[in-house]
């Protein structure tokens, strides 16, 4: 077993107690002399005057405590058993698409590469192995379930977080879609140059802002849904809580009350019973609305039925979800403030990008509810009685999500389409009340609520109950049949001068005139012949590039230093060339496609492959390399 020594007895980030030692820490967005993939290379070593406990101790710790496949596998070392435990951790129990990691020894320690998406929440998973196995050495408890619960909360805080960007960026990884977060403008792009789109969860650059923004003034819309001929409840607009009560005894009881401008259920009563409850649900739905925003609340007809979610994607019907209230169930000795605690706990309510269900929130409005069923937190539920906790099936305070795509009468996906057909919007999500989906809208007590731009659908793709229907690819692929589709030809070397790089654009615009090429090396940036300001951040003169929305082609300059320092910003190259490549630019030729071509230059010796097939032969005695590689971009558009 190989044991990796830190040097002379120096400690770098160890603690005085510690037997492990980590340091050395850089992260890459993209692939880089480690691993194909973005990642969180740092060094690992083991401390010369502390002995570790056998790599078999940790092993059966780690499956005792919470993994247990780990410990049917052998490890070469603590290296490789600590590498491979950050990966499985790293996962934070949301099944997160993190699954690379490699380990390379040196003389004196072990880099480890990790697979990451987030730098702040991988690097704070690798504290908290190595304060697991620092533990474990000092067989000291572990307080395991509450520091992971940390860590979730921070990957959920970040830009990656959300369930519905999470969703997408991760069905994208899957079809081979290259996505990158573009810092400045808070948006996520799929897709390189030309053939990419921006967006912020499923709203995105192609989509009508006017349209998006009319379906939050619901007033308007459902007066343009009524002008269509489409069901919508029976309501007016109030502007104070008198004319909020004069309404309701002109519709009559029982009505619902909600904001003109809001969005999540926030502030919406449903079932208002009467005066009194009227006043309550007017402040509630007063509390909601933006400090920016007049005082307009709807009060309209309340329709009995359950709680749906039709969503639309590109105009056409994908999926249906039946949305309850939370609720608890009781077993004649807990009280519902424990019954709560007690659903709270479960793996499904773990309130993750990738989990079914919110935790249940306790808030003013559910102790309302639960005092006009003559209850309170403090009430003992009798053995199997099920006590709903709010009127509104609310997912995001702990209501369930139950798939009803297949049940969905044909005139019911007609009228969704129909009403996608009036909004120039990618997603559209349409919330209607009714007894049944699988009765049809023109016989039965069915209501539309509201419209609604950028929804969520996680509750779709991990719904509490039933199948779940993959609304990101479905998405996705409004844009891009495949991940080749999402792409431009990327030609990459490891080393060219500027004038070499004038060369090949020029060469390249002679036989594509109306093409624009973006290129970089380390010395200047272009955009067809026009010379662009060159960032010291290189790959953010990369990323710059490939944000341009008319960019048809990529050239890019790789150098071993940019490739130790940053990575690549970008996946995979269409042609390779290199002149005499060092060790670490050999992984450029590692990024490649299938169809790709790859030109090496050793000394006058010249190698090329396309396509499986591989040609050998020497350069001429003034025969420059540009000839040999401007031949291979000829077809790259």
């Amino acid at each position: 077993m190989v044991l990796q020594k830190s040097s002379e007895l120096v400690r770098i980030n160890a603690r005085r107690t510690d037997v492990f030692d980590i340091f050395n820490f850089k992260h890459y967005l993209g692939p880089n002399p480690y691993l194909d993939v973005g990642a969180l290379v740092f060094d690992f070593a083991l401390i010369d005057s502390r002995e570790p406990l056998p790599v078999e101790d940790y092993i059966a710790s780690i499956g005792r405590h919470r993994y247990p496949n780990l410990g049917s596998q052998t490890y070469e070392s603590h290296a490789h058993l600590f590498a491979e435990v950050v990966s499985e951790v790293g996962k934070l129990d949301m099944d997160l698409h993190l699954n690379h990691w490699s380990v390379k020894p040196y003389p004196n320690c072990t880099r480890i590469s990790i697979q990451s998406l987030h730098e702040r929440t991988t690097r704070e998973v690798v504290y908290f192995v190595w304060d697991w196995f620092e533990a474990i050495t000092q067989d000291e408890d572990f307080t395991f379930d509450e520091q992971l619960v940390r860590l979730q909360n921070k990957f959920r805080a970040s830009v990656y977080g959300g369930p519905t960007v999470y969703a997408l960026l991760r069905t994208a990884y899957e079809k081979g879609i290259p996505t990158f977060y573009l810092w400045e403008e808070g948006l996520m792009q799929y897709g390189l140059g030309k053939k990419h789109i921006r967006g912020v969860a499923t709203t995105f650059n192609c989509d009508s802002h006017l349209d998006s923004e009319f379906t939050t003034r619901k007033d308007d819309c459902k007066a343009f849904l009524k002008t269509l001929g489409f069901p919508v409840p029976e309501g007016n607009i109030v502007f104070s809580e008198k004319e909020a009560l004069a309404a309701a005894r002109e519709i009559g009881y029982p009505v619902a009350v909600k904001p003109v401008v809001g969005h999540k259920g926030i502030g919406v009563t449903a079932e208002v019973q009467d005066s009194k409850e009227l006043v309550s649900a007017y402040n509630r739905a007063l509390a909601a609305i933006p400090e920016n925003q007049l005082t307009r609340i709807i009060v309209e007809k309340s329709i009995f039925g359950s709680d749906f979610r039709l969503l639309c994607v590109n105009g056409r019907f994908v999926a249906a979800t039946e949305r309850r209230p939370a609720s608890v169930v009781g077993d004649g000795h807990l009280t519902l403030a424990e019954l709560i605690r007690q659903e709270n706990r479960k793996p499904a309510r773990l309130d993750t990008p990738t989990s079914p269900m919110s935790k249940i929130q306790i808030d003013d409005a559910m102790e309302l509810y639960l005092q006009e069923q003559r209850l309170s937190l403090d009430s003992v539920i009798e053995k199997g009685r099920t006590v709903y906790l709010r009127k509104v099936a609310n997912l995001s305070a702990g209501g369930i999500s139950i798939d009803a795509t297949q049940t969905v009468h044909d005139d019911n996906i007609i009228l969704a389409q129909d009403i996608a057909q009036y909004f120039q919007l990618t997603c559209l999500g349409i919330d209607v009340i009714t007894k049944s989906l699988a009765e049809s809208w023109k016989s039965s007590n069915f209501a539309i609520l509201e419209i609604n731009a950028a929804p969520g659908i996680l509750m779709h793709l991990k719904p509490s109950v039933g199948e779940s229907v993959d609304v990101p690819s479905h998405i996705l692929e409004t844009f891009f049949e495949s991940g080749a589709d999402a792409r431009i030809p990327i030609i990459t070397f490891n080393k060219i001068s500027v004038e070499e790089l004038q060369t090949t654009i020029d060469h390249i615009l002679l036989q594509h005139p109306n093409s624009t090429i973006g290129a970089v090396c380390r010395d200047a940036v272009f955009v067809n012949r026009s010379k662009k300001v060159l960032s010291k951040d290189y790959n953010s003169n990369v990323q710059t590039l490939l944000r341009h929305p008319k960019l048809d082609l990529l050239i890019a300059e790789y150098a071993e230093d940019i490739l130790e320092e940053q990575g690549m910003f970008y996946q995979n190259s269409n042609i390779v060339v290199l002149d005499n490549p060092t060790e670490t630019e050999m992984i450029l030729v590692r990024d490649v496609f299938d169809s790709s071509t790859v030109v090496i230059r050793k000394g006058n010796s010249i190698s090329i492959r396309r396509k499986g097939l591989i040609e050998d032969y020497t350069l001429g005695e003034d025969e420059p390399f540009t000839r040999v590689y401007l031949k291979e971009t000829g077809a790259i558009l």
